[in-house]
C-alpha cells in the first residue's frame, strides 16, 4: 500500500538537534512543509554522505518553508555520539530523529523488519500532514538532496493550485497542465 495521500500517523520519538535532545511527534510536521529522510544506520558508509548532502541543501529547503528531519532506528544518544565524532555529521543542524521503537519506519513502510533498519526513504509532507512525495532507494544507492528542491516546489505549486498538475521536468515558472478531456491524446 502506498503512503501517498495519507496523513502522518501519531508517533512520539526522541531526537537530537544542535547539542540538545528533544521530543518530536506528528504535530511537528503540521503547519509547514516537511522533508523526512530515513536512512539505515549511524556510523555507516553511504548514510553520512547523504546526511551531509542534505545539510548542504538545508538552507534552500528552509527558504522554501520546509523543515528537515532525518530518521534511523538508532537512539538519539547514538545520533549525538555520531554528531560529535564524524566530520560530515558534525555539520548537520536539522533534527535527527532516533526511533528504536521502529514506529516511524513502520508507518512510512520503509522498515526492514528482519534487520530492524529503515530503507533509504524520502518523504515530502504538506502543511496538513499529508504525504505528497515518497521515494525509496535500495541500501547501496545514495540519494541526491538537490533533487528535493524541484520536487518540493512542484508539490507546493499543486497544493496552492488545485486542478493544475506539473509535467515531467517541471521547473518553477514553467507551464503546468490542467487535466481535461481536451488534453487526452494531445500531449
Amino acid at each position: 500500500m502506498s503512503v501517498i495521500g495519507t496523513k502522518v500517523k501519531p508517533f512520539k520519538a526522541q531526537a537530537y538537534k544542535n547539542g540538545d535532545f528533544l521530543e518530536v511527534s506528528e504535530e511537528n510536521f503540521k503547519g509547514q512543509w516537511t522533508v523526512l529522510c530515513f536512512y539505515p544506520a549511524d556510523f555507516t558508509f553511504v548514510c553520512p554522505t547523504e546526511l551531509e548532502d542534505l545539510q548542504n541543501e538545508y538552507s534552500n529547503l528552509k527558504e522554501l518553508g520546509a523543515e528537515v528531519y532525518s530518521c534511523s532506528t538508532d537512539t538519539h544518544f547514538t545520533h549525538k555520539a555520531w554528531h560529535e565524532s564524524s566530520e560530515a555529521i558534525g555539520k548537520v543542524t536539522y533534527t535527527m530523529i532516533g526511533d528504536p521503537s521502529l514506529t516511524l519506519p513502520s508507518h512510512f513502510e520503509v522498515l526492514r523488519v528482519e534487520q530492524g533498519l529503515a530503507d533509504r526513504g524520502t518523504f515530502i509532507i504538506d502543511p496538513d500532514g499529508v504525504v505528497q512525495v515518497a521515494e525509496v532507494h535500495a541500501e547501496g544507492i545514495g540519494r541526491d538532496a538537490s533533487g528535493l528542491i524541484d520536487k518540493l516546489k512542484a508539490a507546493q505549486y499543486v497544493y496552492k493550485n488545485p486542478g493544475e498538475v506539473c509535467p515531467a521536468k517541471w521547473k518553477e515558472g514553467s507551464e503546468t497542465l490542467k487535466p481535461s478531456i481536451d488534453l487526452v491524446g494531445k500531449i
